[in-house]
């Protein structure tokens, strides 16, 4: 009988993957770090069996250690399936090398029936100002996505996005919120949601008040027409189960987790979005999970359309708002070897933050200046010591200019944030 192959050994390939040029000027903002992904390559002493996975470094729910590298060099990859500790990359890594030993897709390691050839998929976006937005949504559809899932933010006029991106898509085009509770609590947030219900595109809404708030949910849940999701986990599961708190939820986190999340959504038949951050690989292995739990009926959020290389040598299948699950054995995909060399990055694996100067300016020329989304411009709102939602509102942002002028409003931005009246 032929021995399984063995781990050899474990490579990493940081790699800085350019964005697309709206979302660059965009996400320069808040999360300019997602462009660094590393790429784990795990060899075995069969050399045509390989495995791939990917960590965005800083933004992941694990990263991948030195100690898991040593734990699995000389191991069966069978024998660490499942293993959360992991990290995100080298568990992804693992289960496309087992699928290739075994001649299966991924899907087939998970010990569930698959229910879907297809996955729905979603065009995901940081807050950007109306117009950005509804060009964003043009090339959504250009690409075969049918929904769209953007951040609703305080400093911009969410029912002025709402319309740009209505006015430049068909009435399939399905449209989704997220406030990261920013909306602070039930007061702020049922007036907006019931104006929002009256725009049809409008699918769902994420978080709009604080998780935690339970009786909030509940209060706001009787007062609006569509579904209202929480990442899984605030409120305890008991809780949101037994009072009502939500119709669904964001699932993340590694392959473990997601099952776990999925069967517990899965038994009081809440649907839920796969939210798996990253590249084409990345997308793979979300695709993979949601071919085989039943509520994963809304459309994932991966991020992919952010980036301007999927690092694959064929792109993923995408049409009428759904993604192909791979057929092909492990993630179903094939590495751009190229695209690695091309953007491999060199130690520090990280950027400066971008010196910008964010100012939101509301009707009537009140403003207020910031150099830093998280954490000062965040909590300022947060804290409510800024309107929840005003129509009119808009965000400018600033780079350095090299003028005294602008030098000297960010120092003192830097401070604490800076009020003005134009």
């Amino acid at each position: 009988m032929q021995a399984y192959p063995r781990i050899r050994d474990v490579e990493r390939i940081v790699v800085d993957v350019p964005f697309t040029p709206r979302c660059q000027e965009w996400n320069a903002r808040e999360v300019w770090q997602w462009r660094i992904s590393e790429v784990i390559r795990v060899t075995t002493d069969v050399p045509e069996l390989v495995g791939y996975g990917e960590t965005i470094l800083h933004y992941t729910w694990g990263r991948v250690s030195d100690a898991a590298i040593e734990r699995v060099r000389g191991g069966n990859p069978a024998e660490f399936l499942g293993d959360d500790s992991l990290g995100a990359g080298l568990q992804m890594a693992l289960y496309d090398l087992v699928g290739k030993v075994l001649g299966v897709p991924a899907y087939r390691l998970f010990n569930l029936p698959r229910v879907r050839e297809w996955c729905p998929i979603s065009w995901w976006n940081i807050d950007m100002p109306p117009e950005a937005f509804a060009a964003e949504a043009q090339e959504a559809l250009a690409q075969g996505y049918t929904s769209y899932k953007i951040k609703a933010r305080p400093w911009w006029d969410v029912y002025a996005q709402v319309k740009q991106i209505s006015a430049v898509t068909p009435p399939h085009f399905r449209l989704d919120l997220d406030w990261n509770t920013m909306l602070i609590n039930q007061g702020n947030a049922a007036p907006v949601l019931a104006e929002l219900d009256k725009e049809s595109r409008i699918a769902i809404y994420e978080s709009p008040i604080m998780q935690h708030d339970v009786e909030g949910q509940r209060l706001l849940r009787q007062k609006i027409t569509r579904p209202l999701a929480l990442h899984f986990g605030e409120p305890p599961f008991p809780t949101v189960v037994r009072d009502m708190v939500c119709d669904g939820f964001v699932v993340s986190g590694g392959v473990a987790g997601i099952l776990r999340q999925g069967a517990l959504a899965g038994a009081f038949e809440k649907p839920f979005w796969l939210q798996m951050v990253g590249t084409g690989l990345t997308t793979a292995l979300s695709t993979h999970l949601g071919a085989v739990l039943p509520f994963a009926q809304w459309p994932s959020v991966n991020c992919l359309n952010n980036y301007a290389d999927d690092l694959l040598s064929t792109p993923l299948v995408i049409q009428g708002g759904y993604l192909q699950v791979p057929e092909a054995p492990g993630l179903g995909i094939e590495i751009d070897e190229q695209a690695l060399m091309r953007y491999r990055m060199e130690p520090p694996y990280e950027h400066p933050q971008p010196r910008l100067l964010m100012s939101v300016v509301w009707p009537g020329g009140r403003v207020m200046h910031y150099t830093q989304m998280r954490p000062q411009c965040w909590d300022n709102f947060l804290l409510g010591n800024q309107p929840a939602q005003e129509r009119g509102v808009t965000m400018e942002v600033r780079p350095d200019d090299g003028s005294p002028e602008w030098a000297e409003l960010y120092a003192r931005a830097q401070r604490a944030p800076v009020r003005d009246q134009r």
